[in-house]
Parts: C-alpha cells; sequence; structure tokens
C-alpha cells in the first residue's frame, strides 16, 4: 500500500534535502515540487574514482552520472537506477549495454531504505568493484575477469574541500 501523496512528498523532499546537505555531489530533481511521478533525480557523483576503459586499459574516471527514477509507491517499491557514464565495472552496466546497477541495496530495499544510503552505498561499489558477483552482461563479466586477474587499487576518494584539485571537463569527457 503506497504511502499518502503528502506524506511522501514530505519524505521525499527530506531525503533529497538530506542528500544534497550531506553529500559531496550534485544532485538534481525533475520536478522540485514533487508532485508529479516518477520523479527523476540525478546525480552526479565528483571526485570519486571509478574504473573505465580507455585504449585497451582500465583508467580511472572521477566524474559519474547516475539517474534514479523514484514512483509513487516509493519507499515500499525501489527506485528504478539507470548508469550514465562510461564505466569498466562488474556490478554497473556501461550505459550502452542498460545502464542497470546490480547491488544489495537494491536487491534489500524496504521502508527504512533511504536515497542519501544508497548513494553512498554506490558510491563504495564504485570505488569498490565486486569481482565475485558480476552483473550477467558481457562487459560486466570481462570486468569481473580482468578485475579477477589484475588487482584494482584506485586513487583515494578525492576530498572536496581541497581547492587545489581541479576538475576539467564534464562526465563525458
Amino acid at each position: 500500500m503506497p504511502l499518502p501523496a503528502d506524506v511522501l512528498m514530505m519524505r521525499l523532499r527530506n531525503e533529497i534535502e538530506m542528500c544534497q546537505r550531506e553529500l559531496r555531489h550534485h544532485i538534481t530533481v525533475s520536478d522540485p515540487t514533487l508532485s508529479a511521478f516518477p520523479i527523476l533525480i540525478n546525480v552526479t557523483f565528483l571526485r570519486v574514482p571509478g574504473p573505465a576503459w580507455e585504449e585497451s586499459k582500465v583508467v580511472h574516471r572521477f566524474v559519474h552520472r547516475m539517474a534514479i527514477l523514484v514512483n509513487e509507491e516509493y519507499p515500499m517499491e525501489k527506485p528504478i537506477v539507470k548508469w550514465q557514464t562510461p564505466i569498466f565495472h562488474p556490478n554497473i552496466m556501461p550505459p550502452e549495454d542498460g545502464g542497470y546497477v546490480c547491488t544489495k541495496l537494491l536487491e534489500n530495499w524496504d521502508f527504512s531504505s533511504t536515497l542519501a544510503s544508497f548513494i553512498k552505498g554506490i558510491e563504495s561499489l564504485l570505488v569498490s568493484p565486486n569481482p565475485r558477483n558480476p552483473f550477467g552482461c558481457d562487459a560486466c563479466t570481462r570486468a569481473a575477469a580482468y578485475f579477477n586477474r589484475n588487482r584494482y587499487a584506485p586513487p583515494l576518494v578525492m576530498d572536496q574541500s581541497d581547492r587545489r584539485i581541479r576538475i576539467i571537463g564534464d562526465a563525458d569527457g
């Protein structure tokens, strides 16, 4: 049974504000009034190293994007998550393969789950791929095979407060 509309809007508004206040990432919402479902929440991860495949080698990208689609059954029903930037990861499909995210966070979604804890979990997964449990697409199984053979050591998560570090380009470059 869904939450009453006013309760859902209040909960979602509180969760989005918490994300914007507590996370270092850029969060935007398709409908700031939260009245037209589904609500699209765009998350741009900033200064978080994640693996990508370029010129036959693994490189680190520090800007990533994902979209979270929340419907009127939230939080009883988990959101739909789509990855939107290039990735070489056993647990995250590249956008061209669907962009789905394989995570226990979605499998175990329940009423007490929040967007902030979910986004923090994705950040952790991005930095620490789990090659023992890959998603079932070719790109993810190739990434799993690579990470099972080669130790993945990403650089440290960059501190947002360090103004000496600059990100040049957007999530596609």
